[in-house]
């Protein structure tokens, strides 16, 4: 006997799970749900199927092709429009004409006897056989009742309470002779229950009812649907579940990692190849899709995830279904009965209330409370670049297919031949992002130099020699998880708005350049870069009194990239030095605060005891460096630039430094002491390149480590701050705990407040009214003077939902009161 799954239906009331998957292919326990039915049908012998397909069906085509791997006989009949269930079957006569067969619907979630059904029906010689079952709530089905002998009397589509007097109700399975095709016409949209039902029972036609025993779930709502999850995982239902039962009720499929520490209450579920991590917690009727990643710190109860999902660190997922790729990031909160859309972005500390419905490929900012259905919005990201490139978790958010597409609007934006050089840290991420860029880049007729893995500012200076632009791929400092995919311009500076804008349009109009045939550019790798840079550097950079200083350093190189370029650039110096973590390790292509911390209270042991002038640290891509001081003691991020800005100003006695606006004023009045003058800046790393490169301007810092040497280069560079810092100090003559300390103290305070997209427009006019009449400064965000000299600067963040305020006074507590007042202001306007 053959057996007809009927599979075209559209299931609207499962929307959003079925707006970009057919309803057969939702998943129970990791497994479509019509694959449960093919495998119960291959039990009972029904190998050859007919599969009647309409909305997605070359969805459903695709995923069981010709039934090979089920073991099973295929094929396919095509609706071009919907005929209802019984015109659906008769699309499909031809295959059926020659002997009875049986009908299922390919959503629901059964384990009868079918083999005892088609035994009835042969034995009481009907023409159809319809599968009857009882139910506590029979409003939803068709009731169906039965003599004593089998035979159907009645039918009755959706009841009402009043017309319920029976709880037998039609699964929707039936055992069928082809002669009942005689009784309808093709292509005409016919029901069996409405339709071809009650014509056979007037014309006296044997129709039976076979009420079966056993488990039968109609997954037709999303309440029915995370139920059939529980109770495959409760086994109320038998069917098969792939994986291994590694405790009573917890199951894990092949190739998952489960760290010890997790938290598994079972019954629950792990696809193949899933990963999660410690502290998480998975409670019962949970179940993670295959390739899924869960954070440490989550919390999964009762929640139903599909395939290749990134669920970040601290979630928590109640009562919810998450289609498949979808990235719900930190600490996001998703609460019972909603549903997430395939392919959507769940921004950091969101809340997703209870059965709200976000529909496909949208995106719900960060810190966002969503509590009405998201069907049409789709506030993508409104630009590509952050404060770093563009950045993102590592093939969550920064994928190779991201990689190309960038680099493919990269290379569009410039000609023909040009020749872009490109960069990487030393991590394996980097690297395997930087050959997707690479390809793309000759795809679209562009010439590469390839660096491989060098510091971030060789990558710069290199650029700068002939190249049309750069690209380097680097792990996010202090984000292990993370990657910046950095454009540079053909100074080797970061792209200028100007530029970011140009690629962010070529990028969202995905109009990419490809090259013809000969047009596929050339990759080359030049040699002797390093020697190249630390010549440059050399003689750009005054080195005169450090070979008669008799200077001790110790100098970290923080097992990343700067260690490359510090060989040649200490021999060549001639100053007496002690290296320390010079090996690459690939395993910490960056460092956490922890970390770098922990680093420099080393650092500074072995300086004391070294008796060195001082010591420094590079970040692991020689970008930026941290300082201690002879005693070993650490000088934090924001002194080391006034004491860099101190020795430059008394050296050069006029120009002009320039600093990002979040900088301490104590800043002007050590330039001021020594004859030069600040020029405010932005907080952009692209703003200070602008004035480190205009004539005159002496020095730069953004009290994050990062100095801009403008004799040698408009960018952040460790070597080259590290170069001139040695040179200042041997000429002076002082020590750097002498410098720090005829420097008066700041106390600047800063906070971060969660503010929604749509309100950061509000907040700021908010802030402008309440300064009122006192000085308003508008370099960058707006920062209010106070008449006593005490400021605030509050400040909107370009890439996420937060506003930042800084606060300085004449000490903490004044600095923390004016912090406290304007942080109310921030948040009155952000309710």
């Amino acid at each position: 006997m053959k057996a007809v799954v009927m599979a075209g239906g559209e299931g609207t009331r499962l929307r959003p799970m079925t707006s970009s998957m057919p309803k057969p292919l939702l998943p129970v326990a990791n497994r479509p749900i019509m694959e449960h039915v093919l495998r119960l049908l291959k039990r009972h012998g029904l190998t050859e199927t007919v599969v009647t397909v309409q909305f997605l069906a070359s969805l459903v085509k695709n995923y069981f092709g010709d039934g090979e791997e089920l073991g099973m006989e295929l094929t396919y009949a095509n609706e071009e429009k919907p005929l209802g269930t019984a015109g659906s079957v008769k699309n499909a006569e031809e295959a059926l004409k020659d002997d009875a067969f049986l009908v299922i619907s390919g959503d629901a979630l059964t384990d009868f006897d079918l083999t005892d059904l088609i035994r009835f029906h042969k034995e009481k010689g009907a023409l159809v056989t319809v599968c009857l079952t009882r139910v506590p709530n029979p409003l939803e089905f068709g009731i169906t009742i039965v003599d004593e002998g089998g035979r159907v009397e009645r039918f009755l589509e959706k009841p009402t309470w009043g017309q319920v007097f029976s709880d037998t109700v039609n699964t929707g399975i039936y055992v069928m002779e082809p002669e009942v095709f005689d009784y309808f016409e093709p292509d005409v949209p016919v029901d069996w229950s409405g339709d071809v039902f009650p014509q056979l029972m007037k014309e006296g036609k044997p129709i039976y009812g076979y009420v079966a025993e056993g488990y039968w779930e109609d997954v037709g709502t999303h309440e029915s649907y995370v139920k059939a999850q529980a109770d495959v995982l409760e086994g109320k239902v038998d069917v098969e579940i792939d994986g291994f039962e590694i405790s009573p009720g917890v199951w894990v499929a092949e190739g998952a990692e489960v760290h010890p520490d997790a938290v598994l209450r079972g019954p629950l579920y792990i696809g193949d190849y899933a990963k999660v991590e410690a502290d998480v917690e998975i409670r019962e009727h949970t179940v993670v899709g295959s390739n899924v990643v869960v954070k440490s710190g989550a919390f999964l109860h009762r929640a139903v995830v599909h395939d290749n999902v990134y669920i970040g660190q601290h979630s928590n997922l109640r009562g919810c279904v998450v289609g498949k790729n979808t990235d719900i990031m930190r600490a996001a909160r998703i609460e019972d009965g909603a549903v997430i859309g395939d392919e959507c972005l769940i921004g950091e500390e969101s809340i997703v209330q209870g059965n709200v419905r976000v529909y496909p490929f949208k995106t719900i900012e960060a810190g966002a409370f969503v509590n009405t259905s998201v069907i049409w919005e789709s506030r993508g990201q409104a630009h590509l670049f952050g404060a770093r490139g563009v950045s993102g978790i590592l093939n969550v958010e920064i994928t190779p297919e991201l990689a190309v597409r960038l680099a493919g609007a990269y290379a569009t934006t410039l000609k023909k031949g040009s020749t872009v050089t490109t960069a990487r840290d030393h991590s394996r991420g980097a690297r395997a992002l930087k050959r997707a860029v690479i390809s793309a880049l000759q795809a679209s007729a562009i010439d590469v130099r390839d660096l491989e893995n060098v510091p971030l500012p060789v990558a710069r200076q290199q650029t700068a020699r002939g190249s049309a632009g750069g690209i380097m791929v680097r792990t996010t400092p202090g984000v292990p998880d993370s990657v910046d995919i950095m454009f540079f311009d053909e100074r080797g500076a970061d792209l200028s708005q100007a530029g970011q804008r140009k690629l962010d349009r070529v990028y969202a109009r995905q109009e990419y350049r490809r090259a013809f045939p000969g047009e596929i550019g050339d990759l080359r790798f030049p040699a002797s870069v390093f020697d190249s840079y630390t010549g440059s550097v050399l003689r750009a950079v005054d080195t005169t009194g450090i070979a008669d200083s008799g200077l001790k350093v110790v100098v970290d190189a923080s097992n990343g990239s700067a260690g490359l370029v510090l060989p040649s650039l200490l021999g060549r110096l001639g100053v007496d030095s002690l290296t320390i973590n010079p090996g690459l390790d690939e395993s910490r292509p960056t460092e956490t605060a922890d970390a770098r911390r922990s680093g420099l209270v080393r650092l500074g042991e072995i300086v004391a005891s070294a008796r060195a002038a001082f010591g420094v640290r590079f970040d692991p891509v020689g970008e930026r460096l941290s300082l201690v001081d002879e005693r070993g003691r650490i000088i934090e991020d924001d002194r080391a630039l006034l004491v860099m800005l101190d020795l430059v100003a008394a050296e050069r006695r006029s120009g002009r430094v320039a600093l990002p606006v979040t900088t301490t004023r104590i800043a002007e009045q050590v330039a001021a002491y020594h004859g030069t003058q600040v020029e405010w800046t932005t907080t952009s790393p692209d703003d200070l390149t602008r004035v480190g490169r205009t004539e005159g301007t002496v020095f730069g810092g953004d009290g994050l480590g990062g100095f801009i040497i403008p004799e040698f280069s408009s960018v952040f560079d460790g070597a080259a701050a590290f170069v001139r810092l040695i040179g200042l100090v041997a000429r002076t003559q002082l020590t750097l705990s002498q410098i720090d300390a005829r420097i008066p103290r700041a106390h600047v305070l800063r906070r971060d407040l969660a503010t929604p997209w749509a309100v950061k427009g509000l907040v700021m006019r908010h802030v402008v009214e309440a300064a009122g009449d006192r000085d308003v400064d508008t370099t960058d965000g707006v920062r209010v003077v106070e008449a006593d000299g005490r400021w605030v600067l509050v400040l909107p963040d370009p890439a996420e939902a937060v506003t930042h305020l800084w606060a300085e006074g004449p000490d903490d507590a004044s600095a923390q009161q004016l912090l406290d007042e304007w942080s109310a202001v921030v948040d009155s306007a952000g309710r």
